[in-house]
């Protein structure tokens, strides 16, 4: 799985890397160096205008912060999104809470690299504990990340137009983990090429397998795997601290 991340490209660089033409300066989102479930993250979709209310307008490339962890749009809580952080590549177009956005409404993530945990022998203790590593690109480029997002409307809200009526969320699709990320977990996010943003991004192109061929390694494979500080572990740690080599 993919249950914490990096991200802390500024929008203003985002909106180059990705060839945004839809932001708005007044979304901000800080650098995070330890992103969770339910955190506020950056997301680059295609979708209508903002305020364009005819459906066939062409679309626009907007960069949006979303919540991370799907809640689709049949939910009855909000809180189902905290158990939705990942979509499987095997499956996503064919489980409920996925196809639909798989189909119509996907996104890019753009991520300095991930953290995965591999279960290991204190040498002082004797016990077994998790080691966190932070694995990311060779050349330190920015990862897009595949996601899928979705609308959740809230019956609290009674307008249609208050923009506190909806909940915009997404999830990050994972693979089976290779190279330096497979030595550490058996999963790890998939991720795409600047040569395919165009195509995963068009909420026009819905055929499941040209759209699961586009899928990736994250930077082609060529990752590196370091092990960090058990900082990390707690959501409440922040900053570029928690990047630091920490041999286990």
């Amino acid at each position: 799985m993919c249950g914490r991340y990096v991200s802390t490209r500024s929008p203003e660089d985002l909106v180059q890397l990705f060839q945004v033409t839809d932001w708005r300066p007044e979304e901000t989102l800080a650098p995070n160096w330890n992103v969770a479930p339910t955190d506020e993250v950056w997301a680059v979709l295609e979708r209508p205008a903002r305020g364009d209310d005819d459906a066939a307008a062409s679309t626009g490339r907007q960069l949006r912060p979303l919540r991370w962890g799907l809640v689709p749009s049949w939910a009855k809580d909000v809180k189902v999104g905290a158990r939705m952080i990942n979509a499987r590549v095997e499956t996503v177009h064919e489980k409920p809470a996925y196809r639909r956005a798989f189909a119509k409404r996907r996104c890019l993530l753009p991520a300095d690299g991930f953290y995965e945990w591999q279960q290991i022998k204190d040498q002082d203790t004797g016990k077994a504990r998790k080691q966190p590593y932070f694995i990311h690109p060779e050349n330190e480029q920015v990862m897009a990340l595949a996601g899928l997002y979705e609308y959740w409307r809230d019956p609290a809200v009674r307008q249609d137009d208050d923009p506190a009526a909806w909940l915009m969320t997404c999830t990050i699709i994972t693979t089976e983990a290779t190279d330096a990320a497979g030595h550490v977990h058996p999963r790890m996010p998939l991720a795409l090429t600047p040569d395919h943003y165009d195509a995963w991004l068009d909420p026009h192109h819905q055929h499941p397998d040209e759209l699961r061929a586009l899928l990736t390694q994250p930077a082609d494979g060529h990752l590196d795997a370091r092990p960090v500080s058990t900082a990390v572990n707690n959501v409440r740690n922040n900053g570029p601290q928690l990047l630091e080599n920490s041999a286990p």
